[in-house]
């Protein structure tokens, strides 16, 4: 019989090592602190992830430059550049509320899957962009910016804006926060709130009151909302122009 050659001892498999993940590279947020502003900073706090600060002085006309139109066309802030946007590339992204559901959907939180619930966000969400944050922007114009005296836009734009409020303390009478669990909803109504309360009591709105004090209260609201707040400063003649004069360019 042939003898069985025997078979050379198989060396041992040395250990994988563990590979050390990369940490993830900033979001590139583009932001000067305004209630829009304060949507973002908010969220990213809230979601924990690194992000830099790249202010765009809205007063200095800063939103115009060439650079930055090529990210936001509608020359607003916010605007966002993920480096690690879907398959892996960058994106840019403009409008807050976009901006708000992206960020959202990337990191699934905030806005829920659930086709139900991320209908109630979206309600409120939109309710806020197309409403809340438009009117109270104009009503904040011709109560402190308006270089003339327009009894009829004041109350026009203040009486929307409290009916809006009506609207939101009803909503919170039976909810803790809009879509019922804190999301990018309550993100993106918060500020514009807080703005709305310098010029209309919210005595007469205890649920939207309460909901203020709820969400002033988060580490990552309170974090957002010190984003570059030094920067904040009164505008200049100068500025105004800038801010209210502009035309298509």
């Amino acid at each position: 019989m042939a003898k069985k050659t025997a078979k050379p001892a198989k060396k041992p498999t040395p250990k994988a090592r563990k590979s050390t993940p990369k940490p993830a590279k900033p979001i590139a947020l583009y932001y000067w602190p305004t209630p829009n502003g304060h949507k973002i900073s908010i969220m990213l706090e809230e979601l924990g992830v690194p992000y830099a600060v790249h202010p765009v002085n809205i007063g200095k006309g800063e939103q115009f430059a060439p650079a930055f139109l090529k990210i936001s066309p509608n020359n607003r802030m916010p605007a966002i550049i993920d480096p690690d946007g879907p398959g892996g590339r960058p994106i840019s992204v403009f409008e807050s509320g976009a901006i708000l559901q992206y960020l959202g959907r990337k990191y699934g939180k905030f806005y829920p899957q659930d086709e139900r619930a991320r209908v109630a966000v979206e309600e409120w969400l939109f309710w806020q962009v197309g409403g809340l944050g438009p009117m109270a922007g104009q009503a904040n114009h011709f109560l402190n910016y308006a270089p003339e005296d327009l009894p009829y836009a004041k109350k026009r734009y203040s009486d929307e804006v409290h009916r809006l409020l009506g609207v939101m303390n009803r909503r919170l009478e039976k909810k803790k926060f809009l879509a019922g669990a804190y999301s990018i909803a309550d993100m993106a109504c918060w500020s514009w709130v807080l703005s709305t309360s310098k010029y209309i009591a919210l005595d007469e709105f205890p649920h939207v009151k309460a909901w203020r004090e709820r969400v002033g209260k988060r580490k990552a609201v309170v974090r957002g909302k010190a984003v570059a707040a030094e920067a904040r400063t009164p505008l200049t003649d100068e500025e105004r122009q800038v801010l209210f004069g502009q035309r298509a360019r």
